[in-house]
């Protein structure tokens, strides 16, 4: 089987897939249209998120027995076509988990201990104590929305601390010893901290809105590590102007491109985001969550090894 590989990855990938017997191509630069000038001639396919795998790339994609995704989500490739097609979807949600998992509670602990707003603060000579008094996690309530791999390796993280677990997720009985399962209601009424870990679907789309965010009992936190889009920013805005939202780590963006590798659709700066660039309840970062040295390889050894399972005795 030869596959293309359309975007860069951790060599072992490659090397591995070399091992196995495989015939790997490399086509990192050409445009969407020059590969769906030549994706006949293979039967894998091997991407991140450099261009939408729609149905225009896979009516082309005649041999296409299976595509890799190096990484979590599923949301730029035509699920419903490729499964009427045949193809078998790949994804490595194992692989960053962990990562995930980690920059979850560390934006979190950053929140509760200003350390964006300490750190700047000091630097240009500033000492202030008793303005910079931290919040402390025990005792918290904290709500995961999602709870597939993401939202497990977060719970299992925060479990080490005195804080109780809840979560709201559209599948039955996925609780376990780290966080209990309830209502989105029975959520919405306790939760301290929210942390969302859903994919990009249509549920989710536009979920954390004016109307969801106004449903909290109490003031919250809030963590993003998921998707950007499932986020209204200016109604995030509101709610932390109005101070229903007490703090915010956002590590995904409603303005990111679908790629995830630039940020704005266009030149012009939202309003809604220059609110968060200024404020010091915000915690910024680039869509990196899952983006360590450690996931880096464990996405591509995920997805050998799923591939070998499936394909090696083609």
């Amino acid at each position: 089987m030869t596959i293309l590989h359309i975007d860069s990855n951790h060599p072992l990938l490659i090397n591995e897939l070399n091992n196995l017997g495989f015939i790997n191509e490399e086509d990192y630069t050409s445009s969407k249209s020059e590969i769906e000038k030549k994706i006949h001639l293979y039967e894998g396919c091997i991407i991140r998120s450099r261009f939408s795998i729609d149905k225009e790339f896979l009516d082309k994609a005649t041999k296409l027995k299976f595509i890799g995704r190096v990484g979590a989500g599923l949301e730029n490739i035509d699920c419903k076509l490729a499964a009427a097609k045949k193809i078998e979807l790949i994804a490595a949600p194992e692989g960053n988990r962990n990562a995930v998992g980690e920059h979850t509670l560390g934006m979190l602990l950053s929140l509760f201990n200003k350390l964006n707003k300490v750190d700047k603060e000091v630097r240009q000579g500033i000492w202030l104590r008793e303005e910079n008094r931290g919040v402390e996690l025990d005792g918290k309530t904290i709500g995961i929305i999602g709870y597939g791999n993401m939202g497990k390796a977060f719970a299992k993280k925060i479990s080490g601390f005195d804080v109780t677990v809840l979560c709201y997720d559209i599948k039955p009985s996925v609780g376990d010893e780290n966080c209990k399962q309830v209502s989105l209601e029975e959520l919405q009424k306790k939760t301290d901290v929210l942390s969302i870990h859903t994919p990009e679907t249509a549920l989710t789309k536009n979920m954390i809105n004016y109307n969801f965010i106004k449903n909290f009992k109490k003031n919250f936190w809030f963590i993003n590590t998921a998707r950007g889009k499932s986020v209204v920013t200016k109604d995030l805005v509101a709610g932390l102007k109005s101070g229903k939202i007490l703090g915010a780590g956002l590590d995904v963006l409603e303005y990111e491109k679908s790629s995830f590798e630039n940020l704005f659709s266009s030149d012009k700066m939202p309003e809604a985001f220059q609110y968060l660039i200024d404020s010091d309840k915000v915690i910024l970062s680039p869509h990196v969550a899952g983006w360590t040295i450690e996931s880096k390889q464990k996405l591509a050894q995920t997805i050998v090894a799923k591939i070998k399972v499936k394909f090696n005795s083609l």
